[in-house]
């Protein structure tokens, strides 16, 4: 299958490359690097060292014995987009090509709308590329578990039952979403939605939970030209994330308020399995379908009891000390979604976190320096109600 990786360049998109590759299919990219410049733009980098584009091209080529295509673009180019669609004309799109931050998007007023431009305008940008390129192509684009808030009731794969005033319909489960950053996965799912209605398109929709790790065999870990990013800070850095160079360097592990806020989690390897199987599973035309992607859920203060255990067991001495919460959020609330689509499909999961997390935590402890670099954005500082200060220990 000729797939198009938008977003090659990411923490998912450069492993994809590679996973997919290993199994056959033919795949190319576009990026517009994005996440490069945001990272430097909050003054953070990268744990694990990465190399240029260029040298990530190169690796590919010494390894698998072929050119990739690469193209540097941004989607909200619509020129560009299409004359990608056209020269590569993909039969499976996966779609990582969204600024994935929540923190970032609530900045300020120039963040928030950068974010929506980039985000709905991008993924539009997409749908109709597909529509007047390559309209039986397969779209899976990533969506976030985040989307669906922290509703009060189980969570379905997408579409429920609803009965009301003795009326019967099936609709797509309400979104509540936390950010400026979710409304726009919210836009881009309901735009979706409806290209699959008009269009008959056919799309996967992954609401993926928090991905973590660092290796899995596909992936050249012997090769530091073909590892995936890592970041840490408050924008681009998951909670697992955090914690995890946290305990690195010698810093406390620092979860947001009560730390009850529950989330789904699974390892790398597992997202690219996911991922895959998503792909070469197709729905069929004109059908929307959604997959929750997780594999585990925990509270926040549950994972950093986890990372905490694992590190010590690497003689890391870590501890815990929670923060205010800089976020507008239930830190106590129900959470019970469902996550049976891609077991139907074949889906295995590999690693328990404990186990993922044991090389996760020495790569990071063989690249401190790099950590210890920036460690100030550890802490949080960008605040819902649109302050900016650091988060104090509560306790």
């Amino acid at each position: 299958m000729r797939v198009l990786i938008v977003g090659i360049d990411g923490y998912l998109g450069w492993p994809l490359t590679q996973y997919l590759t290993a199994r056959g299919h033919e795949v190319g990219g576009i990026d517009a690097y994005f996440r490069r410049e945001q990272v430097k733009e909050i003054g953070s980098q990268s744990a694990i060292p990465i190399v240029s584009p260029n040298e990530r091209k190169q690796a590919y080529k010494e390894k698998y014995n072929k050119e990739l295509y690469w193209i540097d673009g941004d989607i909200t180019d619509w020129t560009t987009l299409l004359s990608v669609f056209k020269e590569f004309q993909p039969e499976g799109i996966v779609h990582l090509g969204e600024n994935p931050s929540a923190p970032y998007s609530m900045i300020d007023q120039a963040h928030a709308t950068w974010v929506h431009h980039n985000n709905v305008i991008g993924s539009l940008n997409i749908l109709y590329a597909m529509k007047e390129v390559t309209p039986d192509a397969h779209l899976v684009k990533l969506g976030t578990m985040g989307e669906y808030g922290q509703p009060n009731v189980d969570i379905p794969e997408g579409f429920f039952e609803v009965e009301y005033r003795g009326r019967k319909d099936t609709m797509l489960f309400p979104r509540q979403a936390g950010s400026w950053y979710h409304q726009t996965k919210v836009h881009d799912t309901n735009n979706t939605v409806f290209a699959c209605k008009i269009w008959g398109l056919s799309s996967t929709d992954i609401m993926q939970g928090v991905v973590y790790g660092t290796q899995f065999d596909e992936m050249g870990n012997e090769d530091p030209r073909l590892r995936t990013r890592l970041d840490f800070d408050e924008c681009f850095g998951t909670a697992i994330n955090r914690f995890s160079c946290q305990a690195a360097v010698g810093e406390p592990l620092t979860p947001f308020g009560k730390g009850n806020q529950k989330r789904g989690y699974l390892p790398l390897r597992d997202s690219m399995q996911c991922l895959t199987l998503a792909l070469e599973n197709p729905p069929s035309k004109g059908e929307y379908r959604t997959f929750n992607q997780f594999e585990d859920t925990y509270t926040v203060y549950e994972l950093a009891e986890k990372v905490k255990k694992v590190a010590n067991e690497l003689d890391l001495n870590a501890e815990i000390h929670r923060i205010e919460n800089p976020r507008i959020e239930k830190e106590e609330h129900y959470y019970n979604p469902d996550h049976q689509h891609l077991l139907d499909l074949g889906y295995k999961p590999t690693h328990d976190m404990e186990t993922e997390l044991k090389p996760m935590l020495a790569d990071l402890v063989n690249n401190r320096e790099r950590i210890l670099e920036v460690k100030d954005v550890l802490i949080p500082e960008i605040w819902w109600d649109g302050s900016k200060h650091r988060s104090k220990l509560i306790d």
